[in-house]
């Protein structure tokens, strides 16, 4: 089994030190460490982790807005490591897509079981947002064959039926997908429409 991949932000090297100690004494594989947030994100970009720990409170660009990019972008689950917990901080977290949080001072014991519900949450995620993009493709596909079915029933006189085989023969025979052949029914009626 492949070691999860870390990268750990923190504007104190000696917690990013201790934590990358934690970390690698729990079976994690630390691949970068960043002082502040914009290195965090350049860092992450570079090398894709598995999970960003993360604090709040860097130079720059702070941990929220280093977590929000993370999430827009679709790099990595944040987990925020902080000795900050005051509403709003939580709310901006919740807001930027973090995943989990955790307050300092923490115990080696809590930091498990916080990194590996992160991931299967981030993993979740993937996989519904995966859910939604083959749904609206489904959604798309089926509205262009309807509009080629439908096309093919005006001008040949077809059944729906009739013109439904007729879209999915083409397909089997010249190896495309149906929604290729409907996007090419539509289009060739549309060009012989300006002829």
């Amino acid at each position: 089994m492949t070691k999860t991949r870390v990268i750990i932000a923190d504007d104190e090297s000696i917690i990013r030190m201790d934590l990358k100690e934690m970390l690698t004494n729990l079976g994690y594989l630390v691949i970068g460490e960043a002082g502040d947030g914009q290195s965090a994100v350049n860092l992450a970009r570079e090398s894709r982790p598995d999970l960003v720990l993360m604090d709040i409170k860097m130079p720059g660009l702070d941990g929220i807005g280093a977590a929000k990019i993370l999430t827009e972008e679709r790099i990595a689950p944040v987990l925020f490591l902080t000795a900050f917990s005051q509403k709003e901080l939580v709310e901006g977290a919740k807001e930027a897509g973090v995943v989990a949080y955790l307050v300092k001072p923490f115990r080696e014991s809590e930091l498990v079981p916080a990194i590996e519900i992160a991931l299967a949450r981030f993993k979740e995620f993937r996989a519904l947002e995966q859910q939604v993009g083959d749904l609206s493709e489904a959604l798309e596909t089926r509205k262009l064959v309807d509009r080629a079915k439908g096309l093919l029933m005006d001008t040949q006189g077809l059944t729906e039926a009739d013109a439904f085989r007729k879209i999915q023969k083409m397909s089997m025979n010249t190896r495309k997908s149906m929604r290729e052949i409907a996007d090419a029914i539509l289009l060739t009626h549309q060009v012989e429409k300006l002829k």
